[in-house]
């Protein structure tokens, strides 16, 4: 899985890329900081199963802190778009092409309003315009992609598959494109769209393939109603207010050992030894995440993974009366399993082999037999009843 961060110029991608990772992406105050994609692991976070089940685990896969299971997700933050990016302006096309390996992206704006669609200071600049800007530079580089290949789509009276063929790379599929069409009332056989159809198609085949959700960052130079605002004009799209910088200083306090802190949290334990500047420091962030309930940085996350994406968690184990693997490990793995999959999608997550030779599930708690078909549950412990060895 892998989420993309992307926005306009200054609007702190590279903080909350940081604050999610703990990668030291460059940081700085002027546009066009991130010449490269920035690549790195986040931990999306669920209530860990441990405790309900009275053991203690140890992951593998994952990372389990104070009762917390924090996955692994991969995160790339591209360089700041700027109007005319799908004509190749800042670095336009090429980190255009780098988001479109994402499963769902999430679009960062100064709720602030202190820096316009350019990543220049202003006394005021309408975040609702960025994520217009946003939107429709991808739409128009996706659709001058399509218009590219309009030749051979005038051909095919299989235009579907056509366009499945030229976007599969961009993790687009078949019932992607046919749900994008329908919304638009577009043919898909024997393709002739001029410019207008092929940007409104692709507007909506991005909507459909990399869902979208709104960091409305810097809300600790904003106020809450900044948020509420945009979120009405933006009807149907999440919006969450946050703080990349606030969280970012709190994880790199943590990891310093100044402070004791669970991301997604709204208070931190101070540790001793602190100067009198970083109390201060730290006075300003303890009330902060009070007033908001935390930083929003985690939230953002976890809503991309587990309410965009809508995917779940199921522990497989090979010993179901244990809870573990065959070395003993116990709730080793939390996998990520897309809402609606069954025990053998899940038996093929393991390996191939298993899910040929699967025969049926066990579910760890009840100790009932599972057909393969059975539709696996958030936090579901499985057995995978198998003849492969």
């Amino acid at each position: 899985m892998l989420i993309g961060i992307v926005g306009a110029p200054n609007k702190g991608k590279s903080t909350i890329f940081s604050a999610l990772t703990l990668v030291e992406a460059e940081i700085a105050d002027y546009p066009f900081t991130t010449i490269d994609p920035n690549i790195g692991v986040a931990y999306a976070t669920r209530p860990c199963v441990d405790r309900e089940l009275g053991v203690k685990c140890k992951p593998r896969n994952s990372l389990c802190v104070n009762g917390i299971r924090h996955i692994p997700i991969n995160v790339i933050d591209v360089a700041g778009l700027v109007p005319g990016a799908h004509l190749g302006k800042g670095r336009g096309n090429q980190f255009l092409n780098d988001l479109m390996n994402a499963d769902a992206i999430v679009q960062v704006v100064d709720i602030s309003g202190k820096t316009d669609i350019s990543g220049s200071r202003a006394s005021y600049s309408d975040p609702y315009e960025e994520v217009r800007m946003v939107r429709d530079e991808m739409s128009r580089w996706l659709g001058g992609i399509i218009l590219k290949h309009s030749g051979t789509l005038a051909r095919r009276p299989d235009g579907d598959k056509a366009l499945e063929e030229f976007l599969s790379g961009f993790k687009v599929t078949l019932d992607h494109i046919q749900k994008a069409a329908s919304e638009r009332s577009l043919v898909l056989s024997n393709i002739k769209w001029g410019e207008k159809e092929a940007n409104k198609f692709a507007e909506s085949l991005l909507r459909i393939s990399k869902p979208m959700i709104i960091a409305a960052n810097k809300l600790d130079q904003a106020k809450p109603e900044d948020v509420d605002k945009l979120r009405k004009r933006l009807d149907g799209i999440i919006v969450i207010g946050c703080s990349g910088a606030i969280e970012l200083t709190l994880r790199k306090a943590a990891k310093s050992g100044a402070i004791s802190y669970v991301p997604g949290s709204a208070e931190f334990v101070t540790g001793e030894g602190i100067s009198q500047e970083q109390s201060r420091a730290l006075s300003y962030v303890s009330g902060y995440i009070k007033a908001h309930g935390g930083t929003g940085i985690q939230e953002l996350l976890n809503t991309a993974v587990f309410s965009v994406l809508m995917n779940i968690v199921v522990y497989p184990v090979e010993d179901e009366n244990k809870y573990s693997d065959h070395f003993g490990n116990i709730l080793p793995d939390a996998v990520l399993m897309q809402d609606g999959s069954t025990a053998q999608d899940l038996a093929a997550r393991i390996h191939t082999d298993i899910a040929k030779g699967m025969k049926y599930a066990i579910d760890a708690r009840t100790k009932l037999r599972l057909q393969k078909t059975y539709q696996l549950k958030d936090n579901d412990v499985i057995k995978i009843v198998t003849t492969a060895k």
